[in-house]
């Protein structure tokens, strides 16, 4: 008894460092793998630049560039703004239908896609004031029809307000209505909607090569499958996913700086999507959804007001994303405050 104790209590020793032996190697191999990660991410994203050059110019807005591209010649300049997340990108071929008639500006704020990264907050009077400067700094003075879509469709809003002598028309899509947040900021709380990942959490994702990796998984339902190559290697960046952010904890700054506007006789055409979003996908009650549809679809209404000179369409066929599921209906509309003019 007294020899196979002893035996016992000098095994010990030996099974503790082999445990530990085992526990460095586990721990190393798991650096090694995210390093490998971190290292495929970082190769990957330098061979993708070169794939995707940027197809307008880099034109200062005051400290920094903005991304802006320029098609068509026409003596109209329609100015897009694209919505949350969104960049000049999202618009597709839509431009291209529209340079045919006018000269279209698309561009990406200001930390989003190809433009550079902003030293400013977010707020819906700064991305208007550089969108201004810049299109000063392009040679493009305007007279413009800003078109917007979503949370662009509030930044379309400010931009007539602040500069109202330079707007002729205004197209808003499924736009955020100006009293979005506290209308249903009572119901996502209740609700507890923890809303999206932080821009640290999916810069992590894509810095360690994950979200590249699992694309197909992670962004289904989030991105079309055909945009997901430019998703990946232009647009998901560090600087794309705080300026998103930031974006977001400030809308309802912009939501108070156009609440209760009246443009006159301008015209305003209010695109509304006909097919109510899917909150359930979201992890919300159905009567939740409900009362979020009533308050959005109530709110794509109450824009009539913003002229004498309005008029509301349904896109019939069409969710959240009209832009992409009716282009069609998008152009005409447009083009119809081309010809009022």
């Amino acid at each position: 008894m007294k020899n196979s104790s002893n035996h016992r209590a000098s095994a010990g020793p030996k099974l503790r460092g082999r445990l530990l032996k085992l526990l460095l190697i586990l721990i190393s191999l798991s650096v090694l793998i995210a390093g490998s990660g971190f290292l495929y991410e970082a190769t990957s994203s330098t061979l993708a630049a070169k794939d995707y050059p940027a197809p307008g110019k880099l034109v200062d807005a005051g400290g920094y560039k903005l991304h802006i591209r320029q098609q068509g010649s026409g003596a109209a300049t329609i100015i897009m703004e694209a919505g949350s997340g969104e960049t000049s990108l999202s618009w597709r071929d839509i431009p291209d239908q529209l340079a045919e008639a006018a000269t279209v500006v698309t561009y990406d704020r200001a930390g989003y896609a190809w433009s550079e990264q902003a030293d400013t907050e977010r707020t819906g009077a700064n991305i208007v004031r550089e969108l201004h400067t810049a299109l000063q700094n392009a040679g493009l003075p305007g007279p413009y029809l800003m078109v917007g879509h979503s949370l662009g469709g509030m930044y379309a809003r400010l931009f007539t307000q602040t500069y109202p002598e330079e707007v002729t028309g205004l197209v808003l899509i499924d736009a955020r209505p100006e009293n979005d947040d506290r209308e249903t900021k009572p119901i996502l709380e209740a609700e507890h909607y923890a809303g999206n990942p932080s821009a640290s959490m999916l810069t992590l994702l894509k810095r360690s090569g994950v979200l590249r990796l699992f694309q197909d998984q992670l962004l289904e339902g989030l991105v079309a499958k055909q945009d997901r190559a430019q998703f990946i290697n232009v647009i998901s960046t560090p600087a794309y996913f705080a300026a998103k952010d930031q974006e977001a904890e400030l809308a309802s700054t912009t939501e108070d700086a156009i609440r209760g506007q009246h443009f006159g006789t301008l015209p305003v055409k209010i695109i509304a999507r006909g097919l109510p979003q899917d909150y359930t996908a979201f992890g919300m009650s159905e009567e939740a959804g409900r009362r979020l549809e009533d308050i959005w679809q109530a709110g794509q209404r109450g824009m009539l007001s913003l002229s004498s000179d309005s008029e509301l369409i349904v896109a019939g066929k069409s969710g959240h994303m009209v832009i992409h599921d009716q282009p069609e209906l998008v152009v005409k509309a447009i083009l119809s405050v081309l010809e009022e003019k």
